[in-house]
């Protein structure tokens, strides 16, 4: 992602990967969100969406994302620097993203919203060590939904430690919603789309479903039951994963 300096306008958009999820199986039951860890060995196929085309977007300046009033207290003052009714859809979003990057700390899981590359790297090096490294998936054409066949060469970054889980939030500009993660491997995975489209997807493997509701959407799909097996996904495009080297 490149450093740009026009479409300042902050558009917050929640579309964390559950939701996003529920919705694809919901359009397409074939389409899988969800998977398991022996699911990638190379030969699996399975029709995935790896998210939009993210060509264009771009990071805020570290000096313009430090000038965002980001915070619950000045609402009406972000609100009003992005001339948004205080009653609009577009309000809400806001406030409900504020939120959660206000939380801090939700059982035992550290938050954190960045609206720069600078504050990202530096969240992920507070909590993971200063030497850190950076995975998102990356489409060579796009992201259409399709069948993707995994190749040979996945490599496992992360193994049962801590990492921190960047989702993106917004359309015009980057802003991520962050938090760290434990108790997962994480998966860098060669793919080959049916149209011959190549990828290199993270996929993220959570070790400990055990707190997970049987009936929600993931567990169902894998038909597992809860503390069983990982569970597994990929992350869309424009998430970024971080681990310690």
């Amino acid at each position: 992602m490149e450093f740009c300096l026009s479409h300042i306008i902050v558009f917050l958009t929640l579309t964390l990967l559950a939701r996003a999820s529920y919705a694809a199986a919901a359009r397409d039951p074939t389409q899988r969100s969800f998977f398991l860890e022996k699911e990638m060995q190379p030969g699996t196929t399975m029709k995935y969406s790896l998210g939009r085309n993210i060509n264009g977007e771009c990071f805020l300046p570290l000096k313009i994302a430090q000038s965002i009033p980001f915070s619950s207290a000045k609402l009406p003052e972000v609100l009003n620097k992005f001339s948004m009714e205080p009653t609009s859809v577009e309000a809400a979003v806001i406030q409900e993203t504020i939120q959660d990057c206000e939380s801090g700390t939700l059982n035992g899981e550290d938050r954190y919203c960045a609206t720069s590359l600078e504050s990202m790297a530096d969240f992920a090096m507070s909590k993971l060590g200063r030497n850190v490294q950076a995975f998102s998936t990356e489409v060579e054409k796009g992201a259409t939904p399709q069948k993707y066949t995994v190749k040979p060469g996945v490599k496992k970054v992360n193994d049962g430690g801590n990492f921190i889980l960047c989702h993106k939030l917004t359309d015009e500009n980057a802003v991520f919603f962050c938090h760290t993660f434990g108790h997962t491997r994480a998966y860098v995975v060669p793919l080959k789309g049916a149209d011959r489209t190549t990828a290199s997807a993270v996929a993220i493997c959570h070790l400990d479903t055990s707190a997970w509701n049987p009936k929600n959407h993931p567990l169902q799909e894998v038909k597992v039951k809860p503390g069983t097996v990982p569970v597994c996904h990929y992350l869309p495009q424009g998430h970024i994963a971080w681990v310690p080297k």
